[in-house]
């Protein structure tokens, strides 16, 4: 029998080769031990693997037995969801999002379902849907934005009402319904939508949405707005018109008039006529670049999505965006069930800046010359997208975060954070370098990137007041307790010596470059050996004990770095570098009573 990776191997590729087709009999590949040992392998690195739903069901104790048992369910039909356990996560704005928290054996089936579906769905996705997909990003969507959005006119800013939370599950099923004919595997999908959650011990029903935390959510959300991608071609087929000429009549007009010129050049021997025609040519060539290359005449829709957030760009009238607009908030409405914030979907002119994904988005109309490297003068920011970080978040940040407060006269004065007293030095550095790296990070795309000097020096020294307020001392001190050359870090003792965490100068970080900090306090999982879960599931042999042809489970921990290394289980994990030890029922029931 083929694996199921190579099925599912084979099924992406005749996706992506016949767009339209259709697929049957696929509930079939639920019923397969190694789609559920993949789901495992795919799921118990993460730190929610030890993390319980409505049940006691983690990571920990999983077996071929265990994989078995839920295969006769699905089977037998008498698999059944459970409800997810509801908890909530406090956003940047002070809100709470709510995150619901399924069952372990959920997770499994649901990460087997999602196999099935990315086979079967992420080769005909849109090339301009870039959320929750395989090897994509906003950083992907943002370099999409710059090249494609080129000399457009206007932005239409999209902002769809709590997509996530009101999609329609009788449409959704109906979309999956379209390119899977298979009821078994559809009501399956329909059962974990449905499966509702608990929260205070209460049961509650859910109605429509996705569920939030679930292994599905990002694939059925782009399953379900992959609609909105096909209109937005649809409505770009419909609308774009090339320009009728290649260049502007005056634009054109003037280059005829230098070529000509250029003609005449050539064939003068005097001088003097040289010279003046030469300075014709120049005033000619300046004038020119005043000019733009192409009439307005031309229309064109370009489009970008990450997740729920798109922005389109349109050249072509005011006029034509409100029309674009109406006939977008239309078919969300009746096609998707949802709702497009009026207040929140602007149109903006695009010498404006647009927000998209947090940064702040315009097309130059800048005439400054450059020679290129073949000696072409040219101007290269004209018409082109131009990504600015928008200062007021930063500022937000801060402010929320207590990092800086505000002068009299409106500046920013770097302060202490009394929340991190408790902390040692050491994890003080460490969350001020990601702080500060996670925001350079994001906006490393930024044509003002240079700007972000100052955010950096304000982390810097909000930092040494920290450490200062916590010893009692001074900022001067601070430094010079942990002087290094010309900067200053924390030193740490590791396995393989003392080490030493810097403080991160702008120096280190470059535009365009995502900077990773090598001394980042992390246990790196790496593995000794290329033996797959389940090979080591199927030797019969208690990586403990020793004891052969006896049931095994997995015994599972959220972190490596955690264990003390007293108990012989312990010693096992920490010299194998794992997170799991494939052990026998006595060893586990051992290990869970030491």
């Amino acid at each position: 029998m083929k694996p199921t990776s190579e099925i599912l191997e084979r099924m992406k590729r005749n996706s992506g080769e016949h767009p339209e087709g259709v697929y049957t009999r696929l509930y079939r590949y639920l019923l397969r031990e190694d789609i559920y040992m993949t789901a495992y392998n795919n799921l118990y690195a993460n730190n929610g693997a030890g993390t319980k739903g409505v049940d006691d069901d983690t990571a920990d104790g999983f077996s071929v037995e265990y994989v078995q048992q839920m295969i006769e369910e699905l089977k037998t039909l008498n698999y059944s969801p459970k409800p997810v356990r509801r908890t909530y996560l406090k956003k940047k704005n002070g809100k709470m999002r709510p995150l619901g928290i399924p069952s372990f054996k959920d997770k499994l089936v649901q990460d087997a379902v999602r196999q099935i579906l990315e086979s079967i769905y992420e080769p005909i996705f849109s090339d301009f849907s870039h959320g929750f997909r395989p090897d994509r990003s906003c950083h992907t969507a943002l370099k999409q934005a710059s090249k494609y959005f080129r000399g457009t006119k206007w932005f239409i800013e999209g902002d769809i009402k709590g997509c996530f939370d009101n999609i329609d599950h009788t449409v959704l099923l109906n979309l999956l319904s379209e390119k899977i004919k298979d009821s078994k595997f559809v009501t399956l999908v329909g059962k974990f939508l449905k499966a509702g959650y608990m929260e205070s011990w209460e049961y509650h029903k859910t109605y429509s949405g996705t569920p939030q935390g679930g292994i599905l959510s990002p694939i059925l959300a782009n399953i379900y707005l992959h609609e909105l991608d096909k209109k937005v071609e649809q409505l770009r087929a419909d609308f774009s018109q090339p320009n009728p000429k290649s260049c502007s009549l005056e634009y054109g007009r003037i280059r005829r008039e230098i070529l000509k010129k250029r003609k005449q050049y050539g064939n003068l021997t005097d001088d003097t006529q040289k010279k003046s025609l030469l300075r014709e040519i120049h005033k000619l060539e300046t004038e020119m670049r005043k000019l733009p290359y192409k009439d307005a005449t031309g229309r064109k829709i370009v489009y970008v999505r990450y997740a729920d957030d798109f922005l389109i760009g349109v050249s072509g009238s005011r006029k034509d965006c409100e029309k674009i607009k109406q006939e977008l908030t239309a078919f969300i409405s009746e096609k998707l069930k949802l709702e497009l914030s009026d207040e929140k979907t602007r149109i903006t002119h695009s010498s404006e800046n647009a927000r998209f994904l947090g940064y702040d988005i315009n097309v130059r109309r800048n005439n400054q010359t450059k020679r290129t490297a073949k000696g072409t003068v040219q101007r290269t920011l004209n018409q082109s997208v131009e990504l600015l970080v928008p200062f007021e978040k930063i500022e937000q940040f801060m402010y929320q975060r207590e990092i800086v407060i505000q002068a009299k006269d409106g500046s920013l004065i770097p302060w202490q954070r009394d929340a991190m007293a408790g902390l040692t030095d050491l994890e003080v550095l460490d969350t001020y370098n990601s702080q500060t790296r996670g925001i350079c990070n994001y906006y490393s795309l930024a044509s003002n990137f240079s700007k972000l000097t100052y955010f950096v020096y304000l982390m810097e020294y909000s930092c040494l007041k920290t450490l200062a307020k916590k010893h009692k001392t001074r900022i001067s001190a601070i430094k010079k307790m942990y002087q290094c050359g010309s900067s200053w870090g924390i030193p740490y003792e590791t396995k393989s010596g003392k080490k030493r965490m810097m403080i991160i100068k702008f120096s280190d970080l470059k535009k365009g470059v995502v900077y990773q900090n090598a001394d980042i306090i992390k246990h790196h999982i790496h593995f000794t050996n290329h033996s797959s879960l389940e090979d080591r599931l199927r030797a019969n042999q208690c990586e403990l004990c020793g004891a052969t042809d006896v049931p095994l489970e997995v015994h599972h921990i959220n972190k490596v770095k955690n264990l003390n290394g007293k108990e012989q289980w312990e010693k096992a994990m920490i010299a194998r570098k794992r997170k799991t030890l494939i052990v026998c029922k006595n060893c586990h029931i051992a290990i869970h009573h030491s």
